[in-house]
């Protein structure tokens, strides 16, 4: 099965922005959370 983060991230931003606005405080958690996956991601795709 095909991964494609191109399709992914706007689901991600919009999922992460209904989070941040129901939850302000998780902001700082989310932001944590997609730097780790974007960083291993690009990592793993060198």
């Amino acid at each position: 099965m095909s991964f494609n983060l191109v399709i992914i991230q706007p689901w991600v931003a919009l999922a992460a922005g209904v989070l941040i606005l129901a939850f302000p405080r998780l902001l700082n958690v989310l932001v944590a959370i997609y730097l780790i996956i974007i960083g291993l991601t690009g990592l793993v795709g060198h």
